[in-house]
């Protein structure tokens, strides 16, 4: 079982940029693919961006490609999403997730958090 909880939402202007971390319970973190996704109101939940266990391969929606960046810290269990140059579309809950898997690209999490708010004004 993993608990993960997501931190570091707010409301920002456009351009601003935002760090939101995901923190995780339990000693197989490392073992983890993490990912983003957000969800904004009255829209399907949208994938961002995943990572490997180890860090070393990323996969990034177009939607946030060059604007978000995913990385990990195994040591602290804690997965990072640095996004910059927000825009008023951006806005959404944030979710992160976690798959016992190294495979980078899968349909399927097994664990959630309950998501942060992210609130870009124009």
């Amino acid at each position: 079982q993993v608990q993960l909880v997501e931190s570091g939402g707010g409301l920002v202007q456009a351009g601003d940029s935002l760090r939101l971390s995901c923190s995780a319970s339990g000693r197989t973190f490392s073992t983890y693919t993490m990912g983003w996704f957000r969800q904004a109101p009255g829209k399907e939940r949208e994938f961002l961006v995943s990572i490997t266990s180890n860090g070393g391969r990323t996969n990034y929606a177009d939607s946030v490609k060059g604007r978000f960046t995913i990385s990990r810290d195994n040591a602290k269990n804690t997965v990072y999403l640095q996004m910059n140059s927000l825009k008023p579309e951006d806005t959404a809950v944030y979710y992160c997730a976690a798959a016992p898997t190294t495979i980078l690209r899968i349909k399927t999490y097994d664990y959630w958090g309950q998501g942060t708010q992210v609130t870009v004004s124009s």
